[in-house]
């Protein structure tokens, strides 16, 4: 072997090793413990009121904070890139706060703004609106931890995008916001394709936002981070994990179909996909029958 094949050979194997003792361990062992009582004691474990319940509200407020954040932040880093105004570069700074802050505080900054006893608390109720301990309590906090995903990953590309299309568009009468969403928006697709997709694992499970704005009632406002939580303190590790594993296989499949969608068009489909079309084309259209 030479050396730089030892060099390839100890780069790859410290990587995979890296991934596996992070994350395939883990996911392996949970997943085990999730199955010991057999794939019927799973399907009971998720499909109980309680757990399908937490699994149903996670979703649908995973779901709405995607739709939001993929229309405001695709909004906002479009601002930010495009315009200047005073104050961008801290507004800019501002995005990534949601990194550094605990989620725990998020929870209590959003109680201290919107509890019964602040004044925009008292007006929302005073219409009818409770924000705390309700569902848009919980779709606040998770549009607060998800808010740099999009913003984060249009950014670089607004920034390197080449914006002659746009301008030629322009030229040939097309108004600004039809520019946007059949130039600007093809364009970009990628990074916002990322930044949604990864806006939705991370909403998925979000736990200490959440666990102060939404009070944990069951089949009203636990979510499904909560539920598990709820089980391992009611010494329920089974049901726990099998709830675990049911959030992962969303997030896993959803982070496959987003490493899918974001390659280029003629590698979208595994290759094993691609070869049995090809050989089923050859078989059909054979060349002694061209012409």
């Amino acid at each position: 072997m030479t050396q730089h094949t030892l060099l390839e050979l100890a780069l790859r194997s410290a990587a995979i090793g890296y991934v596996a003792l992070l994350i395939l361990f883990p996911l392996a062992a949970i997943a085990h413990q999730s199955f010991i009582g057999g794939i019927d004691h799973f399907i009971q474990d998720i499909s109980s009121p309680q757990a399908s319940s937490a699994l149903l509200l996670t979703v649908e407020a995973a779901f709405i904070t995607t739709v939001i954040n993929a229309i405001f932040g695709t909004l906002s880093a479009v601002v930010l890139v495009r315009y200047e105004f005073p104050g961008r570069w801290f507004l800019n700074a501002l995005v990534d706060l949601p990194f550094a802050i605990p989620t725990l505080v998020t929870g209590l900054m959003i109680a201290a703004i919107y509890g019964p006893t602040s004044l925009l608390g008292m007006w929302l109720q005073t219409g009818g609106v409770t924000v705390l301990y309700d569902k848009p309590g919980i779709v606040l906090a998770m549009l607060f931890v998800t808010m740099p995903f999009t913003i984060r990953a249009l950014q670089p590309i607004l920034i390197e995008l080449d914006r002659e299309q746009e301008e030629a568009s322009f030229t040939l009468g097309a108004s600004p916001w039809t520019t946007f969403w059949k130039v600007t928006v093809p364009s970009v697709l990628p990074g916002l394709l990322t930044g949604v997709f990864l806006t939705f694992v991370r909403a998925l499970g979000e736990f200490g936002s959440i666990v102060i704005v939404a009070g944990n009632i069951p089949m009203k406002t636990q979510v499904a981070s909560v539920y598990v939580y709820g089980e391992i303190e009611s010494y329920n590790p089974q049901g726990a994990t099998s709830v675990s594993v049911f959030v992962l296989l969303i997030s896993f499949l959803v982070l496959i179909l987003l490493e899918r969608l974001t390659r280029p068009p003629g590698e979208r489909m595994p290759r094993w996909w691609r070869w049995s079309n090809r050989s089923l084309a050859t078989s059909i259209i054979r060349p002694s029958e061209i012409g």
